[in-house]
C-alpha cells in the first residue's frame, strides 16, 4: 500500500510511535527490509539519498512500487536529503510519493524560499515534502554530508519555518550525526529541546542520524514525539560486515550464497529498529 509521508506519519503521531526509514542501496537490502517490515507488522518508508540512486538508478523504482503495491503494509518511497530543486523534480517524475529538500545549510530565508518552491511542485502531485531546521552533525568520509558543527534548531524558528513553508514534516537537529560514532565520541540528545519544538510545532518532526545512538535516548525521543527515524549506517554496517566475513571464503561465486546470510544480519538490526521505535504490529492502524 504506497502512501506519501504526510499520510503515514499522521497515523504515528496520532498514535505515539515512529516509522522507520530504512536507506537502502541495491535490491538485496531492499527485499532483506521488506521481509522485516512484514514479520514484524510495521508500517516502512524506504529512503534512498540522490548518491544511492546515483548507483541503483531511477528504473529501480519500479520494483519497490511493485513490491510496495503488492503488500499490505503502508509504504512510502521518500527521497532523503535531496539537495537541489532539480533532484526533487528527478524523485517526482520516478515515482517518489515524499521528497526531502534539504536547504539546513542555507541560511533562514534562502531555506523558506527553496523549500515554498518545492511544496508548490510537490503538492501538486501529491507528493509530501520533510524539510531541515538545524544542522546534523557527520562522523566520518562515508557519512551522509553532514555539518562539522551541530547548530540546534530553534523552536521559534521552527514555528516560522514550518507556517512559512507549508512542509509537512520537519527533520530538526536535536544532537546527532550521520554515520557511525568513532570510539571516544559519545552522542547525547537534547531531549528537553525536542519537548518544546513538539510543544509549538503541529507537524510530525524526524530524526537523522539515528545510527549509534543509544537505545535508551532514541526511545525516549519517540516517548516525546518523533515520528519518523532515519536508520542507515546501522544497516549497512551489518550487511557489508557479514559479506566480508563470508568472502573469506574466496571460493564462493553466486550471489544466493553470499547474500543471504548478509539479509539475515542487517535484518537482525531492523527488528531491533522497529521494536525500538514502537512500531511493530502498527500497520494495522491503516488498514481501510
Amino acid at each position: 500500500m504506497l502512501m506519501n509521508m504526510k499520510d503515514l506519519l499522521t497515523v504515528a503521531d496520532k498514535n505515539n510511535f515512529a516509522v522507520p526509514a530504512f536507506n537502502i542501496s541495491d535490491y538485496s537490502m531492499l527485499k532483506g527490509i521488506f521481509e522485516a517490515s512484514e514479520e514484524k507488522e510495521s508500517p516502512l518508508i524506504i529512503a534512498i539519498h540522490p548518491d544511492e540512486l546515483s548507483h541503483i538508478g531511477v528504473e529501480m523504482l519500479k520494483s519497490i512500487i511493485e513490491k510496495a503495491n503488492k503488500t499490505i503494509l503502508p509504504i512510502c518511497i521518500h527521497l532523503d536529503h535531496g539537495s537541489s530543486f532539480a533532484q526533487v523534480m528527478l524523485a517526482i517524475q520516478s515515482g517518489f510519493t515524499s521528497v526531502m529538500i534539504d536547504g539546513s545549510s542555507l541560511a533562514f530565508e534562502d531555506n523558506i524560499a527553496i523549500c515554498q518552491k518545492v511544496v508548490e511542485a510537490a503538492h501538486s502531485v501529491d507528493v509530501s515534502v520533510e524539510g531541515e531546521l538545524g544542522t546534523i552533525g557527520s562522523t566520518d568520509a562515508e557519512a551522509e554530508a553532514g555539518a562539522n558543527t551541530i547548530i540546534y534548531t530553534d523552536p521559534e524558528d521552527a514555528v516560522e519555518f514550518v507556517q512559512a513553508t507549508g512542509v509537512d514534516t520537519l527533520a530538526i537537529a536535536i544532537g546527532t550525526s550521520h554515520g557511525i560514532y568513532p570510539a571516544g565520541m559519545t552522542p547525547e540528545l537534547q531531549l528537553d529541546l525536542l519537548k518544546e519544538i513538539k510543544s509549538k510545532v503541529t507537524i510530525p518532526l524526524v530524526l537523522h542520524g539515528g545510527s549509534s545512538n543509544p537505545d535508551k535516548e532514541i526511545g525516549e525521543a519517540v516517548t516525546l514525539g518523533v515520528n519518523k527515524i532515519n536508520i542507515s549506517s546501522d544497516i549497512k554496517v551489518a550487511y557489508f560486515d557479514k559479506m566480508r566475513e563470508i568472502l573469506k571464503d574466496t571460493s564462493l561465486r553466486e550471489p544466493n550464497t553470499i547474500q543471504p546470510p548478509c539479509i539475515k544480519a542487517m535484518k537482525e538490526i531492523a527488528y531491533h529498529k522497529i521494536e525500538l521505535f514502537q512500531s511493530v504490529g502498527k500497520a494495522s492502524l491503516y488498514t481501510v
